[in-house]
């Protein structure tokens, strides 16, 4: 109990700084009262957008005033609550002490709210970064315990010079060959196409239905690098483990090599490919964003990339927010993950 609260301790000192980077990297970025209205509004509605938007107030005050919008606990009066549809718990009279869904203010093109564009967003997300690290763990395991059970032979050089490959190859440059390759040459006998994402929509009745095809290439993209990475840690860490005098004396038990390797030497390897696993997860929905926009895949790196070139910073201002709540979620997964894998390991 003691180690989870401090990791949450941790984890809100975390959150409190990505506010105020996000907050302080965002200032300055154009007048947003223009933005929402064009360069064509009058003087009266510019300034009514600016105290809307709180921008005629110090810059202290519009951080503290953020920070208690994007705040599960807040402040707010009887009027904000009704103007920014908070939903939450509220107690007190005209000012409300409260509890609420992290309000990220609205989008300054389409007028939504913040939140709720990027909540729609974040399944395809989750999905495409779910997908890449489950092909990643799989194959990437598969070929690191091949490659260390059979080192010095012809598939433990394969294995290595494929990861070396996987690992150099820039994103980039892997989306766009893949997205030709199996989208545009093989399309006929693949039935893959270049750009799609998890929905499609019913021509004649208009409603959105499930769609997993289109997953396969923006997943297969995103996931080649941590499948690189987790095949070297995984032959590394069985190498040095298999080493282990504790695996001599399984052996001269006469224990089966597949029992001696994924009960034994496996378990116990683990530790750094779970690392690599959970670091990766969280560099994958960063990297998400170009991969979406590449393959048409609906996602928050599709919506976060529209915003930026429409000058939309609520939407990329909650985007950030949100991916740095799953990075510290992960994490902290990551910790809880070490002692049951590793009892060695203590909070």
């Amino acid at each position: 109990m003691t180690f989870l609260l401090k990791k949450i301790s941790y984890s809100v000192l975390v959150l409190l700084g990505i506010v105020v980077l996000v907050f302080i990297m965002f200032q300055g970025f154009g007048d947003p009262a223009k933005m929402i209205v064009g360069q064509t509004g009058d003087k009266k509605t510019l300034d009514n957008i600016r105290k809307d938007l709180y921008l005629d107030q110090p810059k202290w005050k519009q951080f503290f005033l953020y920070l208690n919008d994007v705040s599960p606990l807040c402040i707010h009066t009887k009027n904000d609550i009704v103007k920014k549809e908070l939903k939450g718990f509220f107690i007190g009279g005209d000012v409300k002490f409260g509890f609420k869904a992290p309000y990220l203010r609205k989008s300054y093109q389409t007028k939504k709210n913040v939140g709720a564009v990027l909540m729609e967003a974040l399944p395809g997300t989750l999905l495409l970064a779910v997908a890449a690290m489950l092909l990643a763990v799989f194959f990437g395991i598969l070929l690191g315990v091949i490659a260390a059970v059979k080192k010095g032979t012809w598939l433990d050089t394969s294995a290595v010079f494929a990861s070396i490959a996987g690992i150099s190859a820039p994103s980039f440059f892997m989306a766009i060959v893949i997205a030709y390759f199996f989208g545009v040459v093989l399309h006929p006998y693949t039935g893959l196409n270049l750009t799609g994402s998890w929905f499609d929509i019913d021509e004649v009745t208009g409603e959105k239905y499930l769609t997993l095809k289109n997953l396969v290439l923006p997943a297969l993209t995103l996931g080649i690098r941590p499948l690189a990475i987790i095949t070297q840690l995984t032959r590394s860490s069985m190498l040095d483990v298999l080493n282990q005098d504790y695996i001599r004396t399984a052996y001269a038990k006469g224990l089966s090599s597949r029992t001696v390797v994924l009960k034994h030497a496996l378990r116990n390897a683990l530790n750094p490919v779970i690392t690599a696993v959970t670091g990766w997860f969280a560099e994958l929905l960063a990297g998400a964003f170009f991969v979406e926009y590449i393959f048409g895949w609906q996602g928050i790196g599709k919506v976060t990339v529209d915003a930026l070139e429409k000058l939309d910073y609520p939407v990329v201002m909650g985007s950030v927010l949100i991916s740095g709540c799953i990075f510290i979620l992960v994490n902290m997964l990551a910790d809880l993950l070490y002692g049951v894998v590793d009892p060695r390991v203590k909070g």
